[in-house]
């Protein structure tokens, strides 16, 4: 077991822990929760041994093996590969191993004494004992579930970018196997294929767990403990998130009950003091109410823990049914090696899309093809009618001017088209109300970042919004917050997250990456994840009864793409016919729309003149074209839609 005792550490004038307490006992999972800030990592590292507590003790078995993910690189040699870094997992093992490797120099240089021997063959055994032999098969096999292919598993740690360099070093604390695990917000770099793996690691793990993170769906997934830091004290709930974020609202309401009863209690004592106190037959009466009085201390209510607003998005403008569709599209950065081919896609208004796939699949090269950012190498991208697109990039929030305050970045996007007064509405709809919109970019958090960048889009409103980790950054509340604007949102949503829950609350269709090809799921992502284990089953069944069997072909491939594309050529022709009927239809709509906001403003202000018998008439015939053209717009547009669900099964079914 692990046990704090009167636990006190404070920064200058800030108090991180005062006289904090709680045990953690053996085999608990628990999960490690709070606004940033507030002294989790802190608690990690008084646990390790890292910094020292102000006052009191940390007490954790002598003999147990701490492994610790930091949120920081772990020390490594640049030059050291890959799979040798992550083999160095055990450090018992590794000691062995250097041991042995000095040893085998030895015989190579000549020394071929019984001693040498004697103590090679004794540590080779204890090497065997250990599963050392096993180690690079374990480290291969984390390393691929963490998404590295195996062509890189000789690469050098320093040929890595850090987010890779972090996954290493998560392999490598994972396969230690230590007795007590510190994961400090392990899913920061994981694309959601690594984050399911490492639920399932952690679900087998028999050791002591100790997790911080903003990802819900890790948290209820693998946690039976939530330790709560915040404001000097730590607080234990047994249960997982869910079950904290339940009865945390559950003791605010009884606290603020509590609290209630005590603040009618003062107001009837103080009532009985003042009427009683000139009255010498109740002195002794008034004199035990004032120490009763005294006496009765508040309750002390949880506090709001995280970010306190909602986020709200505008309504969209209207566009058509088909908000954008790739035809045929290919696309290659070097003009050899292609990253994205023969895509065919069409997503239509209020589609809410997830794409999923390890890191780079191509998930930010797809969203920036969808946005228009990049232009396809071959095929085409086509956008809707009046669709307007918002598009925020991943390290968009690191490149915000340091200098210019929240205010001046939504109104540099607005670009003078938008007064004052609405920018500020805009940013207070983003938890920049007050003086807090003038704050600097300098200062701001990650989470707040990234609200401005949703600030700056929303100033202009999209139809078509286009999201490349949104929640990078964010604490949980607040993701809960997007979730819900993206939720009541109208328009039409494409998202790359890897936070699970997230996609979970938001996806209605998920675009599985498979290179250098897609494959669309209708339905949410437990659908999708019930489809994949289905197919896994399935493939496991075929190995067992069809061995023999002959593999498709690279020809037999290239004839289903032959077959597709000439299914589809087989409907372009009516689909083109639907496209520019509805566009013709919407055209109208759209012409008659805006001559009676014309007629309406000279009937509202009416110039010398003014014929009002015409304008009426003129009114009249528009709202019946209006009306036609509407009527024949949704048909034309309901045909359309049919016929793309037809167009985009051919290609699904042939993968």
């Amino acid at each position: 077991m692990i046990d704090f005792t009167g636990i006190c550490k404070s920064y200058g004038k800030q108090d991180i822990f005062n006289n904090v307490s709680f045990r953690i006992n053996e085999g608990e999972r628990v999960g490690v929760v709070g606004p940033n800030g507030t002294g989790k990592t802190t608690l990690f590292q008084i646990l390790c041994g890292e910094i020292s507590a102000d006052k009191g003790d940390v007490i954790i078995p002598k003999r147990a093996r701490l492994g610790y993910l930091r949120q920081q690189l772990d020390f490594y040699d640049p030059a050291e590969k890959l799979i040798d870094f992550v083999c160095t997992a055990d450090g018992e093992l590794g000691k062995i191993t250097d041991q042995i490797h000095e040893l085998e120099k030895r015989l190579a240089a000549g020394e071929n004494t019984p001693p040498v021997l004697n103590e090679l063959g004794r540590l080779q055994s204890t090497f065997e004992a250990q599963g050392g032999y096993d180690m690079k098969h374990k480290a291969a096999a984390a390393l691929a579930g963490l998404g590295f292919p195996d062509s890189w598993l000789e690469h050098t740690m320093g040929s890595f970018s850090g987010g890779w360099q972090m996954r290493a070093c998560m392999a490598r604390t994972l396969l230690s196997e230590p007795d007590i695990l510190l994961l400090d917000e392990p899913s920061n770099y994981l694309d959601i294929p690594a984050v399911e793996w490492l639920r399932k690691r952690l679900k087998s793990y028999v050791g002591t767990l100790l997790l911080i993170s903003h990802d819900r769906f890790l948290l209820n997934s693998i946690t039976d403990i939530t330790l709560e830091v915040d404001s000097g004290r730590v607080t234990k709930y047994p249960g997982n998130y869910t079950y904290y974020i339940r009865e945390r609202a559950e003791r605010k309401r009884h606290a603020e009950a509590a609290q209630e009863n005590i603040e009618r209690e003062k107001e009837r004592l103080e009532r009985n003091i003042n009427r009683f106190r000139a009255k010498a037959s109740k002195a002794a009466q008034v004199q035990s109410w004032i120490k009763t009085l005294d006496r009765m201390e508040d309750v002390e209510l949880p506090q709001e823990l995280h970010f306190k607003g909602t986020i709200r998005i505008p309504e969209p403008p209207h566009s058509g049914t088909e908000t954008v569709r790739l035809e045929d599209l290919s696309f290659s950065y070097d003009g050899t090696r292609k990253i994205l081919e023969h895509v065919d896609l069409s997503l239509n208004r209020g589609d809410k899309v997830g794409i999923i796939g390890y890191n780079g699949m191509g998930k930010t090269t797809l969203l920036k093809l969808l946005a228009g950012r990049m232009v396809p190498t071959e095929g085409e991208r086509i956008l809707g009618h009046k669709v307007v697109t918002g598009y925020q990039a991943q390290e968009f929030a690191e490149l915000l001017t340091p200098e210019m305050s929240a205010f001046d970045i939504v109104r540099e996007a607005a670009g003078g088209l938008v007064p004052t007064q609405r920018i500020r509405e805009i940013l207070g709809s983003f938890g920049f109300s007050g003086d807090s919109a003038e704050k600097r970019c300098a200062v701001l958090s990650g989470g707040e970042k990234i609200r401005l960048c949703f600030a700056r889009i929303f100033v202009n409103p999209p139809n078509f919004l286009i999201l490349d980790e949104p929640t990078t950054h964010l604490d949980i509340a607040a993701r809960e917050a997007l979730q819900q604007a993206i939720n009541h949102f109208t328009g039409t949503v494409c998202v790359v997250s890897h936070d699970i829950e997230f996609i979970r609350g938001v996806a209605t269709t998920i675009i599985e990456m498979r290179p250098p090809g897609i494959r669309v799921h209708t339905g949410g992502y437990d659908f999708f994840m019930e489809r994949l284990a289905q197919e896994q089953q399935n493939a496991g069944s075929a190995n067992d009864s069809g061995a023999g069997q002959t593999v498709s072909s690279g020809d037999s491939q290239k004839e289903k793409r032959r077959e597709r594309a000439q299914k589809r050529q087989e409907l372009s022709k009516e689909k083109r016919r639907l496209e520019t009927e509805t566009a013709r239809w919407e055209k109208k709509l759209e012409e008659a729309e805006a001559e009676k906001a014309k007629l309406m403003e000279q009937w509202l202000v009416p110039q010398q003149g003014f014929d009002f018998a015409s304008n009426q008439k003129r009114l009249a015939e528009l709202e019946v074209d209006i009306a036609m053209a509407s009527e024949q717009w949704e048909k034309s547009a309901t045909e359309l839609e049919e016929l793309m669900e037809r167009y985009n099964a051919i290609h699904e079914n042939g993968d």
